[in-house]
């Protein structure tokens, strides 16, 4: 079993590496330039690692890039070997990264509450007490139900 640091030191090698290569070494047109490596995961054993990527494009893009790293896999495995020189090459498995989708739905959503505010301040822009400013009675008040009373 491997320490934490030496999985996470290989994936950070693994990071780069296959960024490197899908930049420089693959001439696949469907991985082009719009596919970026977001994080890479390694299994404790090192015998597994999980890369995460996105690209930015249209669900077309992202059908065409997922094919092009899962065609690409060897070279880029062979590649990681290379430069790790472990023992055992850890297999990559190519996992599209939902941060950005994430990410989006959440700017959406405070866009709309920025939205939501800003139609009560112009609702309570002009508006007034119900009743008194201070509805809460004081000590000092006279109460008119006690004059009733008489």
């Amino acid at each position: 079993m491997a320490d934490n640091a030496r999985a996470k030191r290989l994936a950070d090698l693994i990071r780069e590496v296959v960024a490197q290569k899908l930049q420089r070494g693959i001439k696949d047109p469907r991985l082009g330039s719009h596919v970026t490596i977001t994080d890479t995961r390694v299994t404790g054993d090192l015998r597994e690692a999980t890369v995460f990527y996105t690209v930015y494009g249209d669900d077309e893009e992202r059908a065409a890039a997922a094919a092009g790293l899962e065609s690409a896999k060897g070279v880029l495995r062979s590649a990681v070997g290379a430069a790790a020189g472990v023992k055992f090459t850890p297999t990559l498995t190519f996992v599209a990264d939902a941060l950005p989708d994430t990410a989006r739905t959440i700017e959406d959503l405070l866009d709309k509450a920025r939205l939501s505010d800003e139609k009560v301040r112009e609702v309570s822009a002009g508006a007034t007490y119900a009743g008194d400013a201070d509805p809460y009675k004081k000590p000092g008040d006279e109460d008119e139900t006690d004059d009733t009373a008489e």
